[in-house]
């Protein structure tokens, strides 16, 4: 503080000596000063000042205002300088100033942004999109068959592989081949009396000469199990809404199964709702609710514990009212040995024919293909009790037991209607025997 002051009182008595010297006529001492300063350091600066120069007609500098202490501290900061406008160089009279540069070209190579509005990029989005061929039924068909055999991968590795290995060296069809094919059948769970059936018929055709090599014996087995496979088509069913009545015991994929139904019904363009005839298992109308909102479908629903054929005489009824095309009931899985649970079921039966006659106009019985032949045992049972129209089997994907189809079909006579080989919504197809041959036997592309 005290420097500066002393500096302060300096810089006041420089300015009352210029004041007073410029009132005199003298040249400041502080140009002298500055002067004997510079020649001091070093012989490079004696040199003297040109004589165009004087000291005499140079504007004294005016002295440097320096703000106050508090001021530099705590006041605001300068602003950065700026940089120096560029020297313009003065032209010669009568020459033009120069062009200005031409605007930056874009080249080809790289296309000017243009903002378009929303019409525009809609028109040229629309002329963009080419159109999709359609899938030829023939390549639908194959896509199908490709995945249907990488579905049922453990099936075909357990029947395509054993028969490969069987007729590996083998030339001569004998009956100890057939002996051998005969153990492999049923281990694959055909099924006792479905591989009895298929033996005779190839033993009738060897006997005939038909089968002379082993390399038609694969040909002819695919073809004696397409025709026990090939049951009577479905029955076209022209009354609205269609009803289809669901069974099964607990666990077999029952209400996965009717959202994968409604999905394809939806898809086809018809309108599914679905009867929560199950009351008495936990959570049972909410898991129908969820699928049915994948589905697209709606759900009909009394509270839990209510009777089930009271659930299922308002069901119709609401889709009576709504126009509903298909209706599927969804009921409780039950054991197929409980005498009042099957009776039970015959009642959900008697309400649906007493509120629409003719319904249900199908009954499907959905089957776990992971159970084998105890599959047997309850298609025949809920075929007493209802009278079944179709077998739906579920869980192809993860079973090597998939030999379980030709035993079904040929034993109880019910046609199988629908193959289950995921959890997806497209994941249940329509069964077509031959490709499902072709799929098991590793046939095929």
């Amino acid at each position: 503080m005290r420097r500066w002051f002393r500096r302060k009182d300096k810089d006041r008595e420089r300015s009352e000596e210029e004041e007073l010297a410029r009132e005199e006529g003298e040249a400041p001492e502080e140009a002298e000063e500055s002067e004997e300063a510079a020649e001091e350091p070093g012989e490079a600066l004696k040199e003297p000042l040109p004589q165009e120069v004087s000291v005499e007609e140079a504007p004294p500098a005016a002295p440097e205002v320096r703000p106050g202490f508090f001021r530099r501290m705590f006041g605001p900061k300068a602003p950065e300088e700026s940089l120096p406008p560029p020297e313009l160089t003065a032209l010669p009279e009568g020459q033009p100033p120069p062009a200005p540069e031409p605007p930056l070209e874009i080249s080809p190579e790289e296309p000017a942004v243009v903002s378009l509005d929303a019409a525009t990029l809609v028109e040229a989005s629309e002329a963009e999109i080419i159109p999709e061929t359609p899938e030829s039924p023939e390549a639908a068909r194959k896509g199908l068959f490709r995945r249907l055999r990488e579905r049922l991968n453990r099936t075909r590795e357990a029947l395509a592989g054993g028969l490969d290995r069987l007729f590996a060296g083998r030339k001569v069809i004998d009956e100890a081949l057939l002996e051998e094919l005969e153990e492999l059948l049923i281990t694959a769970d055909l099924g006792v009396d479905t591989t009895l059936q298929l033996i005779q018929g190839i033993r009738g055709r060897v006997k005939r000469r038909e089968l002379g090599e082993v390399e038609r014996l694969k040909a002819a087995l695919h073809e004696e199990m397409v025709a026990l496979l090939q049951g009577p088509p479905p029955q076209e069913i022209t009354s609205r809404p269609r009803v289809v009545l669901v069974v099964g015991v607990n666990g077999v994929g029952k209400t996965t199964t009717i959202a994968k139904l409604a999905h394809q019904d939806r898809r086809r363009g018809l309108t599914p709702l679905l009867i929560a005839a199950d009351t008495f298992r936990a959570a049972a109308v909410e898991q129908l609710e969820i699928w049915g909102e994948r589905a697209g479908a709606q759900v009909v629903k009394q509270k839990h514990g209510a009777d089930p054929a009271a659930v299922v005489f308002d069901g119709l009824a609401a889709a009576l009212a709504r126009g509903a095309d298909t209706v599927y009931i969804d009921t409780a899985g039950r054991l197929q040995t409980k005498v009042n649970l099957m009776e039970e079921l015959k009642k959900i039966h008697r309400t649906a024919a007493k509120k629409l006659p003719g319904a249900p106009h199908e009954t499907f019985l959905v089957l776990d293909a992971t159970t084998g032949q105890n599959a047997l045992s309850q298609a025949r049972l809920f075929h007493e009790a209802v009278g079944l129209t179709g077998v739906i089997l579920t869980k192809m994907d993860g079973t090597a037991k998939g030999g379980v189809a030709l035993a079904v079909a040929h034993e109880t006579g019910i046609p199988l209607r629908y193959l289950g080989v995921g959890e997806a919504m497209e994941d249940l197809r329509p069964f077509d025997a031959e490709a499902f041959v072709a799929a098991v036997l590793g046939e095929g592309e």
